[in-house]
Order: structure tokens, then sequence, then C-alpha cells
């Protein structure tokens, strides 16, 4: 558990700064270290020689610097530079000469074409895997294209930069295919079912490895049939394929013909509809009917189409948990009417939206029913006298929501704590700004809420301190970085130096 500990202590602002070197010595908390402020060059220069990682957040930050950075000699800090786009590109021939670094610098978004095409040849097959899902060059994503890994030209297919041109020849399999990963592993036609990319092994041939690269086909199909460059005339080839996976991708497309669209909502698989549900290109008519449909997944994701029609929202405020978004986006006359919305669900969703006019904001605070009055409870327009108000007709019904409004007093907190509450009340109340003491220390009944407390500026130091014995680590190494530590307990918390 000290693990924990000298990690809290890394990112408290408040160690000292003479203490800070002490701690920069263990490389295992280079990490938390690099994310302070006020850091010494001489550390810079140590945490940045440690990890690309680390390199890379030092120089979004400002520590690290080009003109502090010797490539030849740090080259890990020469990435994290390239990385972050603060170095200059011709870099990236200097740290090509390490091996080690090639798939770290593979991901970095710009590189010279030189160097790009010798990291495309790299014999290890993570580099060409990190080049394909970074590089913006059309050249060079016309070359991975033709790559004999089929890792290589999925990765491309999730590449958002990958040209349209580019993504045609990996739906056609231009080049074709010369092998796969499930070929080579089995010299008989039969591969487990762990290897098939549907559990239901919905593909041509079922389970069998026929020598035509099925899987690897599928594998990139997936990757290239949602890419919204993909050429339409080209993924509606696949508009018959029977693998739900692959329907899920093209019912994400906001390009199809309205017939592509109806074809895929007859499907008997529920993933396709799910994706298409909440597509707002897919027309009304079919808003409709999926509204309407069998799956609560279904029903929740055309809620959250911003096209679906107010009128069919008693059809699926019932598993929504979030605000839909034509809710955000309703004007006052609609929301006028959805705030007096027979069904209780429809009230609730609108309670959701934290822009209310005042007078729906009040009377849906009003609401006679609880889950309503919940969900309206952390609205920031909220007075304390609503506020109690709430509590007093509902109770712990609406005490997580009350715990969560950021205009909570704290008179108003700790009286959730006196009352009968859950613990999604000391959750919510574990983080409020405005807790006092009491109401935190009374927090700690419950583990999640512990490790919210556990960095709260007003928690009692007797408390804080007991924190960093407890068994959950997360809330020892929270407690640890907590700023209202005295220095005297940080000093005696650091490591034997």
């Amino acid at each position: 558990m000290r693990r924990h500990v000298w990690a809290g202590l890394a990112e408290n602002p408040a160690l000292p700064v003479e203490a800070v070197d002490r701690l920069v010595a263990m490389p295992e908390l280079s990490m938390e270290l690099a994310g302070r402020v006020g850091l010494t060059e001489r550390q810079v220069e140590v945490l940045a020689g440690r990890g690309v990682v680390e390199a890379r957040g030092l120089a979004v930050s400002g520590l690290l610097t080009a003109e502090r950075v010797d490539p030849s000699r740090q080259p890990v800090a020469a990435l994290g530079l390239l990385w972050a786009g603060l170095a200059p590109v011709e870099w990236a021939c200097t740290v090509l000469e390490r091996p080690e670094l090639r798939a770290e610098l593979a991901a970095c978004p710009v590189l010279p074409a030189e160097v790009s095409r010798r990291l495309a040849g790299d014999a290890d097959p993570a580099v060409p895997i990190a080049l394909a899902g970074a590089t913006t060059d059309p050249e060079i994503a016309a070359l991975l294209a033709a790559h004999p890994s089929e890792h290589v030209r999925a990765e491309l297919g999730f590449n958002e930069g990958t040209p349209s041109a580019v993504l045609a020849d990996l739906i056609n399999d231009r080049p074709p295919l010369a092998g796969c990963e499930v070929c080579a592993r089995h010299a008989v036609p039969w591969v487990h079912p762990l290897d098939c990319p549907d559990l239901d092994c919905t593909l041509p041939g079922g389970a069998a490895c026929d020598g035509s690269h099925q899987y690897a086909r599928h594998g990139i199909l997936q990757a290239v049939l949602g890419h919204p460059a993909a050429p339409v005339v080209d993924v509606l080839r696949h508009l018959d394929t029977p693998s739900p996976f692959l329907r899920a991708q093209l019912a994400r497309r906001t390009d199809l013909p309205a017939s592509a669209y109806a074809a895929l909502a007859v499907g008997p698989e529920s993933w396709a509809r799910e994706e298409l549900a909440g597509n707002a290109a897919i027309g009304e008519e079919l808003i409709r009917q999926l509204a309407a449909d069998r799956s609560d997944e279904v029903r929740r994701s055309a809620a959250r189409n911003p096209q679906v029609p107010l009128d069919v929202l008693d059809q699926v405020c019932g598993v929504v948990r979030q605000l839909p978004p034509r809710i955000a986006a309703a004007t006052r006359a609609e929301l006028d009417a959805l705030a007096t919305a027979a069904d209780p669900e429809v009230r609730r969703v609108t309670a959701l939206h934290r822009d209310l006019p005042a007078p729906v904001r009040d009377l849906l605070a009003d609401d006679p029913v609880a889950k309503v009055a919940a969900a309206v409870a952390p609205h920031p327009g909220l007075d304390e006298g609503q506020l109690r108000a709430m509590h007093r007709r509902h109770g712990r019904a609406v005490a997580a929501g009350i715990a969560a409004n950021p205009s909570a007093t704290p008179a108003v907190l700790a009286e959730l704590v006196r009352a009968d509450h859950n613990v999604a009340t000391l959750r919510a109340l574990a983080t409020h700004p405005a807790a006092d003491g009491p109401t935190l220390t009374a927090c700690l009944r419950d583990t999640r809420a512990r490790r919210s407390v556990a960095s709260h500026p007003a928690l009692p130091l007797d408390e804080l301190r007991s924190l960093l014995e407890d068994a959950d680590p997360v809330t020892v190494q929270r407690a640890a970085a907590n700023p209202a530590l005295p220095v005297a307990d940080l000093l005696r918390l650091m490591p034997p130096g």
C-alpha cells in the first residue's frame, strides 16, 4: 500500500519542491510526477526520458520544449514532442534508428514520407499496424492497403483520414488478401468458435476456414463499412450480409438510400436495429417503427435520435436515463407541453434538462411524482426553499438529486445525511464543494463515497489521516494527494531517502 501513498504524494501540489527529487528517483512514479506543475528542468529531463507518454504530457503542458532536447541523445523525449506535434518532423529520421521506438513513432500523425515508407515495411507487425491507424498521407494509405496482414488493412479501415479510393480497395479486396492468421493456424478446414468473428457463426461457411480468408475479410469489412468516406456503391454490395456485426456497421451510415435502411430494419438481430434507431438519416416513418420495437436497447437508441417525433416519446422514455437530444433542442412551447404531459416518464426526461425556463423548472420541481422531482432536483436554478420542499415531499427518493445540486447549501446537505438516505446520496454528497466536515464524515460509510471524500479539502484532518491506512488503494492514493494534508505529514510519508 506504500506504493499508493507515494503515488498520491507525487500528485500532491502541496509537496515541497525539495521532496520531489526523492520521488523522481522512483521510475514507477513517473506518470504521476509528469502531471505536476513547477518541475525543475532536471526533473523534466529525467521524466521525459522514462516514457513517451510522460514526454508527450510534459510537452503538451509546456514544460518540455524542442529547444531543450537533443533527439540523438534523448530519443524518447524527442518522440514525445513529435507525438505532441511540437518538434521538427525531421526528428523522426533520428528516432527511426531506434527499433524499440518504431511502433510508437509510427503512431505519430505527421511523419516524413520516407520514414513512413520504411515503417510500412517493418518486420514487427505492430509497426505497420500503428502506422495504418495514424497516417494522414494518401500515398502511404494506398501502400498499406496492399499490406499482406489483415490487421494492417483493418486498422487502415478504422483510420478517419483514409481516403475514399483506398477504402474502396479494402472493401473490394484489391489486391486480394493472400493469407490470414486463421488459415495459417489450422491445416484442417475448422476453427474454434472463439476464432469466429460472429459468435453465432453466421458467416458463409459457418465455422469452416476454406482458404478464402473469410474471417480476415470479415474483420476488414467490419472496420470499413461504417467509415463515412467509404463509397456508397461499394458499401451496398454487402447489404445482404448475414453478419449482424456488418449489418450494424451499415446501419450507422447516414448516406444510404431509404430502401437500404428499410432492409436493415427487418433483420432478426437487434444490433443493426439499435444502430439504425439512433441514425438521424433514416426518416420519421422508420423512427416511429423502431420506437415501438420489442427491444429496450432499440427503443433507447430511438430516444437518442435527434429526429425522434415528440409524440412518440411516451413509447421510449421509460428506458431512458439521459436527456434525449430532441428534448434538449425543444422550443419553449414544446417544453411547456412536455412538462404537463400525462405520462410521468415524459415529464421525468424533460426534467433532466439543465437549462429549463424558470416556470417550467419550478413546475417540475412541484411535481407530485417522486421520479420527476428527483430528475429536476440537480437543476442549478433551484433555491434552498425549493430543495427543502422537495425533500419534505419525497424524502430519500430525491435526496441524491438534491445532493448533486450545485446551489445546495451546507445546511441542506447536512439535513440529507441526518434524514433517511441511500448510498447514492452519500456518493453525491462526497463530491459536493459545499459539504462540511460532519457531512463528509458521514459519507465514509460507503466505499465508493469514501474514494471521493478522500480528495475533499473540507474533510477533518483526523479522518483524512485515517484514510491513508484504508484497505482500498484508490482511497489511499487520493488521500495522499489531498493538499489539505500538512507538509509535516507529507514528509513523514515520503519513502526513505
